[in-house]
């Protein structure tokens, strides 16, 4: 909610803030009007995911204040909630920017408030958080992360004792609480005798992790036929950068190959532009080593290692990247027929897609007769549909065009390291079949049909952003494109209307061809941007992409 930005500003002059932080308030008053104005002009949203923003003073950034605060919201909703009063919080962080510092201030608020806190004694992936606090039975978890944002980001998300990033009607209930912290004051920074406590995780938990990760692997002959594999490896600069190497090296792989400049963790992503690997750029300097060492396969995560990107030799022996949608296609395809192969399969498995995912995905279940579900964007969609099966079915595998996926049960949310152990495991059971990856994929086409997809998104960024990305949706709700590439538009889905969708509300727009072709329009929730997901089918697929991104992005 819009307020005097300058009013608040001088709060923060006059409050219990440290010099410092002062001394940069009184700097943008000077020098930086519009700064000043982005910084104080509404308090960063706590939303249904928890916190993302640019690091910096005020009340709509990420800094100490605002961290300390939401967690004492959080700290009052467990206490509030949670019967008998022994809770837990697992807390784990990556290698942004404060995250490390994040981190510690997050559990020094909670064990004042006699919550009990396991914390990683280093930066540890989104998957070990979410792994954590199933394993310690934890009542929630805090990861200190902004994925795969620029630099200047940061973010603090909330998990559940399911081990999933909290849904309705706990995000809600925790927003109302957190929301009601409206002054560092109210923060609890010294335990009022009252049991906390804070304890480190580290090797223990890394090794029941990996234990469990070895449980979910299906070709052990191909892997050990094709231990010379050779993979090139880079966590640009992340949390990944011990955990994947030693799964790797646990399935039996003998040519690791490192970016020794990138297994550096800093949070200022020296040698990226991005360190998303939804980038190519990103990827670049891995490729180089995979050229240099003549490697196979390149794997590559992001600074919190839920996503992974992935490179492969084409027919010609260049390095090619897949995105999202056939990575998750290709894994789906070997996991389904190996559980096929191995006689797992019955009518209780069930995979998981969102609704901007490539439908490649249902026809490769369909086939082999296994239940898909279709969710709102983000993974704890996934993880509900996962929670809501226990007991009744099994969820074997699940993903979304933005590189995340997982396997197994074990952890709910986004893994890259188990992604990255069925990728390269896939590589060598394609090899026992005399195949790539990239010629798999081919294969994949050929039984399937052809698949194509694009992604456009458009930053828009600070208030008048905001306002523009509004604007876009409200004009596609009034006026509806009556074609998409030339082929009018059969059906128009509005998320907003869950009463029509089955779905939880959401803000986003579809819409389908009698062909099979889709676009879908939705603000992101976690950065300044409105992103256009396309997709199409058939032979005509790649020319309907370029048409489609003419026709929505002028």
């Amino acid at each position: 909610m819009e307020r005097n930005f300058r009013e608040v500003a001088q709060s923060w002059l006059e409050g219990n803030y440290d010099q410092e932080t002062k001394d940069e308030v009184r700097r943008l008053m000077e020098t930086d009007p519009a700064g000043l104005e982005d910084a104080f002009y509404r308090n960063l949203e706590f939303g249904t995911g928890g916190l993302r923003g640019i690091m910096g003073v005020g009340t709509n950034r990420m800094n100490k204040y605002v961290v300390a605060m939401a967690t004492q919201g959080l700290a009052n909703y467990i206490l509030k909630n949670v019967p008998g009063g022994k809770c837990s919080v697992c807390v784990s962080f990556d290698s942004r920017n404060n995250s490390a510092a994040f981190a510690k201030i997050t559990a020094e608020v909670l064990s004042a408030n006699g919550i009990h806190v396991y914390i990683y004694d280093c930066l540890h992936p989104v998957p070990l958080l979410s792994y954590a606090v199933r394993k310690k039975h934890a009542t929630a978890g805090v990861m200190v992360t902004a994925s795969h944002n620029p630099k200047e980001y940061n973010g603090y998300k909330v998990y559940w004792s399911d081990g999933a990033q909290i849904i309705s009607p706990v995000d809600k209930e925790i927003v109302a609480e957190v929301n009601a912290i409206t002054d560092p004051s109210m923060v609890k920074y010294t335990a009022d005798g009252k049991e906390g406590g804070i304890e480190t995780m580290g090797d223990e938990m890394n090794n029941a992790y990996m234990d469990d990760v070895l449980t979910l692997m299906l070709s052990p002959e191909s892997r050990e036929r094709h231990k010379d594999l050779k993979i090139v490896y880079t966590p640009l600069h992340g949390s990944g950068v011990h955990i994947v190497p030693a799964i790797l090296k646990r399935l039996g792989f003998e040519n690791i190959y490192h970016v020794p400049e990138q297994d550096v963790s800093d949070g200022n992503f020296p040698t990226v532009m991005s360190p998303n690997p939804e980038e190519h750029s990103a990827l670049e300097m891995a490729v180089a080593v995979a050229d240099r060492e003549g490697a196979d396969l390149v794997l590559a995560t992001d600074p919190d290692a839920d996503r992974l990107g992935i490179a492969v030799r084409d027919n010609e022996g260049k390095m090619v990247l897949f995105n999202g949608n056939q990575t998750a296609s290709m894994l789906t395809y070997y996991i389904l027929r190996r559980w096929s192969e191995l006689g797992k399969l019955d009518d209780t498995k069930y995979v998981v897609k969102t609704i901007v995912t490539t439908e490649l995905i249902r026809a490769i279940a369909e086939k082999y007769g296994v239940k898909v579900y279709n969710v709102l964007t983000g993974f704890k969609f996934i993880a509900d549909i996962v929670r809501r099966n226990e007991g009744k079915g099994e969820f074997i595998c699940g993903g979304e065009e933005s590189y995340g996926f997982n396997i197994g049960q074990f952890v709910r949310d986004k893994d890259a390291p188990i992604s990255c152990a069925m990728v390269a495991e896939c590589a060598a059971w394609a090899a026992d079949q005399g195949k790539t990856l990239y010629q798999l994929l081919q294969d994949i086409y050929a039984e399937f049909g052809y698949y194509k997809e694009g992604l456009v998104s458009l930053v828009r960024k600070g208030k008048s952003g905001v306002e523009e990305i509004a604007a876009i949706m409200s004009g596609l709700r009034a006026n509806p494109p009556a074609e998409l590439a030339g082929v009018p538009v059969t059906k128009v889905v509005d998320y907003n209307k869950p009463e029509e969708t089955g779905l939880p509300k959401s803000n986003v727009l579809q819409f389908f061809t009698a062909e099979g072709d889709v676009v879908s329009v939705r603000p992101s929730g976690t950065e300044p941007k409105i992103k256009f997901y396309f997709g199409a089918r058939g032979a005509s697929a790649d020319a309907k992409i370029e048409q489609l991104r003419e026709q929505f992005v002028k």
